[in-house]
């Protein structure tokens, strides 16, 4: 009753914000993802661990500090993602976490490139509690798949699906809910088919296309599909020729003056920063530090007052918000 009470003010004070276009914010997170690690062992084009230019420092997540934050939280908090950046199966304490998360009641999920999942840990996750867990999946062949994927190996990460859906029968458990996700790109666009019977064959909960993130989509991608699958649109020549260094490509979402997640959730690094959500891989607004600050102080602060604002008023003035595809 209280996780719903806290859901309910979050709701209403974010329409009352949006309504008279003034910060009114009340009650805690609904849902947090926390980072275990920002490590990773493949070499993504598109993601700041993989290609090793996060600007902030790597590391991982503390054991004391995990149980200090979810013990701050998990009074009003309901869903936990243990995941930002890196691959979350190199902390060597992952499942143990997630167990602690369960034993307070919380839903938890996590990503993970799917290399990881070896007959032991399969076990450990399936008795770790873990409700959902999305595995990347991009593309139905290892051409298609490491175009992405660099340095992935596509058999091993179906291999590990298999030992993920045999320690379920073993254990005689339903979770986690297990999600193939693909990244839809121009080198997999069309392998959608195929893609969903990869996941049958190893008993996939269920398959999930996702528009691709492209950190300089203004001048396109080789990897950037047509469209229809894509989250960003071409500008036509007429816009183009109107200013001379107009982007050839912007996002699809208008960006009006509001976002959901500002009131009801926040991403902490591996160190303990608090930042506003998952485009802010680089951690360039930092809300606060849970080394020095509970997590109260920093929600109900006055750098988190003056981003709301921010947001309510230009939104797209905010760099990390010109990417995002959150419209509600």
């Amino acid at each position: 009753m209280k996780r719903i009470w806290n859901f309910c003010r979050i709701v209403l004070s974010y329409l009352l914000s949006r309504t008279f276009r003034r910060v009114i914010h009340w009650g805690k997170p609904v849902s947090v993802s926390l980072e275990p690690v920002n490590l990773c062992n493949l070499r993504c084009p598109e993601c700041p661990a993989g290609t090793k230019t996060l600007t902030r420092p790597q590391g991982t997540l503390a054991p004391e500090l995990f149980r200090n934050v979810i013990g701050q939280l998990a009074p009003e908090l309901a869903f936990l993602t243990l995941y930002f950046q890196g691959e979350p199966y190199l902390h060597p304490g992952f499942t143990e976490m997630v167990s602690h998360a369960k034993s307070m009641n919380l839903y938890v999920a996590s990503s993970t490139n799917g290399h990881f999942l070896d007959p032991e840990s399969a076990r450990a996750t399936v008795r770790s509690g873990l409700d959902r867990l999305i595995v990347s999946v991009d593309g139905a062949d290892q051409e298609s798949y490491a175009a992405y994927r660099a340095g992935g190996n596509l058999e091993k990460v179906l291999e590990g699906l298999r030992h993920l859906a045999d320690a379920k029968t073993m254990l005689a458990s339903r979770k986690p809910f297990t999600v193939i996700q693909c990244l839809l790109l121009r080198t997999n666009r069309h392998q959608k088919a195929a893609i969903r019977k990869l996941a049958k064959e190893v008993h996939a909960n269920k398959v999930e296309f996702k528009t691709a993130q492209f950190n300089n989509f203004q001048n396109g991608n080789p990897l950037m599909p047509e469209e229809k699958f894509s989250r960003y649109k071409k500008v036509s020549e007429s816009q183009s020729q109107q200013v001379t260094l107009s982007p050839r490509y912007k996002i699809k979402n208008p960006l009006r003056n509001h976002c959901f997640r500002m009131w009801s959730s926040c991403v902490i690094t591996w160190d303990g920063l608090v930042v506003p959500c998952c485009f802010d891989k680089d951690a360039r607004h930092v809300m606060g530090d849970l080394n020095v600050q509970r997590f109260d102080e920093i929600w109900d602060g006055e750098n988190y007052r003056e981003f709301r604002k921010n947001i309510l008023q230009n939104r797209k003035s905010v760099d990390i918000c010109r990417n995002c595809t959150q419209k509600f």
